[in-house]
């Protein structure tokens, strides 16, 4: 019996852990800056609405909340920008980095001319095969701990 309960368990936390390692779309391949390794804030925005996003990609936003925007999306993307966050909404804890819409924000500072075009090499997908190749190991984990209990 509780060898087809671990059995039943292990199928099924498996499952789980594939679905995790699902691609996202690329969102540009191109971004504009302020200098080749985007490390320069271009300007700062404030929130114009609250934001929800709907993956880890992007960040949410509160409205009032002050952007420091790092790049702007080209091509297909031209609609997103990416940026931290920076308030007393956060507390004690570091910045939060990602991509947000740029229709939620209004620009109330430029800071530094974006006119570094930078190929975007490095994508959140990259987080997302981490996440599951941990989330993988976590689950292995998981069943040898289990077998153990139950042997």
């Amino acid at each position: 019996m509780a060898f087809r309960l671990f059995l039943a368990l292990s199928v099924m936390l498996f499952l789980t852990a594939c679905k995790a390692g699902k691609q996202m779309p690329k969102l540009s391949n191109k971004k504009l800056c302020a200098d080749s390794e985007c490390s320069h804030p271009i300007l700062i925005a404030r929130a114009l609405q609250d934001y929800y996003p709907g993956d880890c990609r992007f960040i949410p936003i509160q409205q009032g909340q002050l952007v420091y925007v790092y790049a702007m999306l080209k091509d297909r993307g031209n609609l997103f920008w990416a940026g931290s966050v920076q308030n007393t909404y956060y507390g004690e804890q570091e910045a939060r980095i990602g991509h947000f819409p740029s229709s939620v924000v209004e620009e109330t500072h430029a800071l530094m001319p974006a006119t570094t075009e930078v190929k975007t090499t490095w994508d959140l997908n990259n987080f997302s095969k981490t996440r599951s190749t941990f989330t993988i190991w976590l689950s292995f984990r998981f069943f040898v701990c289990l077998f153990f209990l139950i042997v």
